[in-house]
């Protein structure tokens, strides 16, 4: 299955204007879009602790561009599990645009082509180029494991049927339990179809799996954010940009790929500040430092509240704080036998668990953008929308920006007040026939 979105409202997708020059081998200050990063105190309460370095995040997706300045650094060479050879260094995204790239540019960009940052922007990104399904999705966790990363992000999702157990296909959750044994963090999204049928989604909902909802600018969960038992935290994810594999950078979005992305992120960091960490207790660490929005206590859209990368990096949690993740993975492994058959998966699913990016005639990416009754999430219908093109980098012009974004737990005051500059709206696109 594959998220259409379709608006009612013609809105805007902006580009991101350079940041200005910075010393040789430093990475630019984020753009004054990226929201999170005043939130989270990133520039203030993180970066001077750590930046990633030393850790190898894997993104299995659609591949990555690293002809891109912006991610050439740091891109490693990968796999390409979809058939065409290679080494994962190449976005093979036909349909929304470059979702890998974008992934890996909210984890580790470096800002040098577009100023749009990571949050850990010394981190090493893994590329692997994979469909969804328990054998290729399984397959490509054991690459990443045995080549060396130390956190997964799988922003990609297929439905959880009834027919597998624990919400899991067997090749996936055998894959799964080797992670862990090898002590490596996996991430997902959490899905979003929360508002239409709300249907489980794995490798979310598999047991060992940190599942991730998404949060708006407005400190309440995204409308179309998976309500579901296995969501552990939440992240930012909706009015949250990207890097697409052109090297466009555009200002906002929404989806709980950008979430599981930007969680990633934060584990890469919390994993180079705490290199003998267990996995486990990082996972369980952000989740007991997380910081609750939406209803009161957990629920099932930010599970336990937002992650606060700040607290994370300084605050121990006690023992006993809840880290249903792998409680879930323990008990079925406990119960375990066997290794699951290895039989391969009835039907293959490609999905990206959230990335409204859709394309127009002639080769130009959009970005749908959410707004308050201005957009609504189907799946299998073909319905017009009016997009926007990139914005040519340039000065920052006049502009008006929505109140400022709620604070996860970081000192630093959040730049993007009322009456900051933003860059105009581009040209409006072609209609969309998907």
């Amino acid at each position: 299955m594959r998220w259409l979105l379709r608006t009612a409202a013609s809105t805007a997708a902006i580009g991101l204007a350079l940041a200005p020059v910075a010393p040789a081998h430093a990475v630019p200050s984020p753009g004054p879009n990226q929201w999170w990063f005043g939130s989270w105190g990133i520039t203030k309460d993180v970066w001077p602790l750590t930046k990633g370095k030393g850790v190898t995040v894997a993104v299995i997706d659609t591949g990555v561009n690293a002809r891109l300045p912006d991610l050439r650094p740091v891109v490693l060479p990968g796999l390409n599990l979809r058939g065409a050879g290679g080494d994962g260094r190449e976005d093979l995204d036909t349909h929304q645009g470059g979702h890998g790239t974008g992934m890996a540019s909210l984890i580790a960009s470096q800002g040098t082509g577009t100023g749009f940052v990571g949050i850990a922007p010394e981190a090493k990104i893994l590329p692997i180029s994979a469909s969804v399904s328990g054998r290729s999705t399984g397959q490509a966790v054991r690459f990443a494991v045995d080549h060396g990363a130390k956190v997964i992000n799988i922003s990609q999702s297929g439905e959880a049927a009834a027919i597998y157990p624990n919400q899991c296909p067997p090749q996936l959750l055998d894959a799964i339990r080797y992670a862990a044994q090898k002590d490596v963090v996996i991430v997902a999204s959490a899905g979003n179809t929360g508002d239409v049928d709300n249907k489980a989604i794995y490798p979310a909902s598999c047991p060992g799996v940190l599942a991730v909802g998404a949060l708006g600018r407005d400190g309440k969960p995204w409308k179309s954010t998976q309500q579901q038992s296995y969501v552990a935290v939440g992240a930012p994810g909706s009015g949250v940009g990207f890097i697409n594999k052109e090297g466009h950078a555009y200002s906002s979005g929404a989806g709980t790929s950008q979430a599981s992305a930007l969680t990633s992120g934060a584990v890469a960091l919390i994993r180079s500040r705490y290199p003998d960490m267990p996995a486990r207790q990082v996972v369980q660490r952000l989740i007991g430092t997380a910081k609750d929005f939406g209803a009161p206590g957990r629920d099932d859209q930010l599970g336990y509240g937002v992650i606060s990368i700040p607290r994370a990096l300084r605050q121990d949690v006690p023992k006993n704080t809840p880290n249903p993740p792998y409680e879930r993975l323990d008990k079925v492994m406990a119960t375990a036998k066997k290794p699951a058959a290895t039989k391969p998966d009835a039907e293959e699913q490609d999905d990206s668990g959230g990335f409204p990016v859709l394309p127009v005639a002639g080769g130009v990416v959009v970005l749908a953008v959410v707004v308050v009754g201005g957009f609504v999430l189907l799946r299998g219908r073909r319905k017009p929308a009016t997009p926007s093109g990139p914005m040519p980098s340039g000065p920052m012009q006049g502009g008006m920006m929505p109140p400022g974004p709620p604070s996860f737990g970081g000192s630093q005051p959040s730049p993007y007040q009322p009456g900051s500059p933003q860059p105009p709206a581009g040209p409006p696109g072609p209609p969309q026939g998907r």
